[in-house]
């Protein structure tokens, strides 16, 4: 009889921790999803496109060797003359090798720029 009880509650234990694997997985692929939902459809706006951009590439130096040109919400449409000839014009920006953007970030950059000047 003990062997019985035994063998059902080793059943019982194995069955739990195979179904907590699935739900474990299904949550992952969830959050997976759930950044795409967040960079494909949240942010549609070229302003806060731009600033992630920013924030992401280029506040990483700034804050570090030139804090006086932190980029912020706030002061970053201040600065879109500067940005547009450090990075399209004297293509100076983003500096060294280990920072780059992508076809799609300088478009963004270039589209939130455009839009500044109206």
């Amino acid at each position: 009889m003990m062997v019985i009880i035994v063998k059902l509650i080793t059943v019982i234990i194995i069955a739990l921790s195979a179904d907590s694997l699935d739900t474990y997985t299904s949550i992952e692929s969830n959050n997976e999803q759930a950044k795409l939902y967040v960079s494909n459809y949240i942010i549609r706006n070229p302003r806060d496109k731009a600033f992630q951009i920013l924030d992401n590439k280029c506040n990483v130096c700034h804050s570090k060797r030139n804090k006086r040109r932190v980029f912020t919400i706030e002061n970053m449409d201040d600065f879109a003359p500067d940005i547009y000839k450090q990075v399209f014009v004297k293509k100076r920006m983003p500096k060294g090798r280990k920072i780059k953007l992508t076809s799609e970030e300088y478009q963004d950059v270039l589209t939130w720029i455009s839009n500044t000047k109206k």
